[in-house]
């Protein structure tokens, strides 16, 4: 493995390096650069609240320290719920007791018997020194940072985020050729839009979080300030959220303003009653997106209130739960079938598969919430695994951030709890998405077994 991440950190630094050095980037960052200084040294700037603007929210250490644990999937998956007015069966409720102390359990209890034996002091002075990642390393050097944990190298983080976010922008304007216009500005174009082509535009959102880490480390080694880390996380979001907004697309923008405001809260970028703010213009975003979309699509009409946009769609997402759950019994209907239609060439996506399942329609997607796949392909059996499961992965990462509050773990973590937090009504279901909670679990294993003393060749 240490091979791989040589091979793919030595090509995307020669790609980065050549186009840093071209003449259109270094223009780009010029600009930028300009930018930046003027914003920093700005009159309007000082007009922002300062850091003890509403400081009694810093007094709650839940909201300080734990805003973002794992179980705030507990807590959306409950806000949604709260959302959804109409009844659902009383098997249906069974179902989600046990997810949630599955989950409870994965997430709080298994963490606590791993990661044990890890020095503190041993991982920062790693984090400081900005050394390559060792969790492969056979050396007998590597022997000397058996009680800590491996951190990767930050330029290369850079620049695999550099052309991860490349790839991102080059096939947005792929797909805006494809369909022969802008499907922000003409809505119709965008169920013109091929999965194959967009998928790739969604790596931009790994890739700005991989570019905004090394700038956290940047900003940890004193190499920038901390209002020039702030400036480049807004720059890095309004790229994210601009390209994604291109081809209309709500969720990924919701995505790219969670990751990135997770990974501010926990690199201590944002103040406590920043991001607060953040979650609620946050909110408002998606309730506006969504009555707006429903409008143009004609799906309401103007008199409608903006809030029963979200209170019909749970209404909805609810309705197909209770009916995957009343078709798939204790232990399932398609065993693994489900996880396995994300794979690229499926004749039937998983959420099309699930609309085939409850009104045998193909043409259409229907969001399952997180807790669909695991009913339909293993029943309650399935929801008692794989939400332990999902806890666990969540809960490990959460524990690595805790220790070392290293930049890339903080991004990593970040990553996919911002993915578990949007599951709770689409599901984990994207071939994209699952790639990522693969890395991150393969990476956190590695780290477990190393902590055992196991070595990885």
């Amino acid at each position: 493995m240490s091979l791989i991440y040589s091979i793919i950190s030595t090509i995307t630094r020669n790609i980065e390096n050549t186009l840093r050095n071209s003449f259109l980037f270094t223009s780009i960052f010029k600009i930028l650069g300009f930018i930046e200084n003027k914003w920093i040294n700005s009159y309007f700037k000082r007009l922002y609240p300062s850091e003890k603007f509403l400081s009694f929210v810093d007094k709650s250490k839940i909201l300080k320290e734990e805003l973002f644990s794992p179980l705030i999937v507990l807590f959306t998956f409950t806000l949604f719920l709260l959302l959804a007015t109409d009844p659902i069966s009383k098997d249906l409720q069974n179902t989600i007791v046990i997810a949630f102390i599955s989950f409870f359990i994965g997430s709080i209890i298994f963490p606590r018997f791993i990661l044990n034996k890890q020095n503190t002091e041993d991982s920062k002075n790693n984090r400081d020194n900005d050394n390559s990642i060792p969790l492969f390393n056979t050396s007998e050097n590597s022997r000397d940072n058996d009680n800590s944990i491996p951190l990767f190298n930050t330029k290369d983080i850079y620049s695999i985020g550099f052309c991860l976010s490349l790839i991102g922008i080059i096939f947005l304007f792929i797909s805006i050729a494809s369909v022969g216009g802008l499907p922000i500005l003409k809505s119709s174009l965008r169920y013109s839009l091929k999965p194959a082509l967009t998928m790739p535009v969604f790596l931009i959102i790994p890739g700005i979080g991989l570019i905004a880490s090394h700038y956290l480390n940047q900003f940890k080694n004193n190499e920038i300030s901390r209002s020039q880390t702030r400036f480049r996380f807004l720059v890095l979001t309004s790229i994210g959220i601009i390209t994604v907004l291109t081809l209309q697309y709500r969720t990924p923008i919701i995505a790219i303003l969670l990751m990135m405001v997770i990974i501010a809260y926990y690199a201590r970028i944002l103040s406590v009653w920043e991001v607060i703010i953040a979650t609620l213009l946050g909110v408002g975003a998606i309730i506006g997106i969504g009555y707006l979309r429903s409008l143009n699509e004609l799906a309401i009409s103007s008199n409608t209130n903006p809030f029963s946009t979200l209170e019909s769609r749970a209404n909805f997402t609810m309705h197909v739960l209770n009916l995957l759950n009343e078709i798939s019994g204790n232990f399932g209907l398609l065993k693994g079938k489900m996880i396995a239609s994300s794979m690229p060439g499926s004749p039937l996506g998983p959420r099309m598969l699930v609309g085939k399942l409850i009104a045998w329609r193909t043409e259409v997607t229907v969001t399952p919430t997180l807790l669909g796949q695991m009913i339909v392909d293993f029943g309650k059996i399935g929801v008692v695994v794989e939400m332990s499961l999902l806890g666990f992965i969540l809960g490990t990462g959460y524990k690595i951030i805790k220790i070392t509050k290293d930049s890339f773990y903080i991004v990593l973590y970040s990553l996919i709890l911002t993915y578990s937090i949007l599951g709770v009504e689409t599901g984990i279901l994207d071939i994209q998405v699952l790639f990522y909670f693969f890395i991150a679990s393969f990476i956190y294993l590695a780290l477990i077994l190393k902590d055992k003393g196991i070595r990885i060749y």
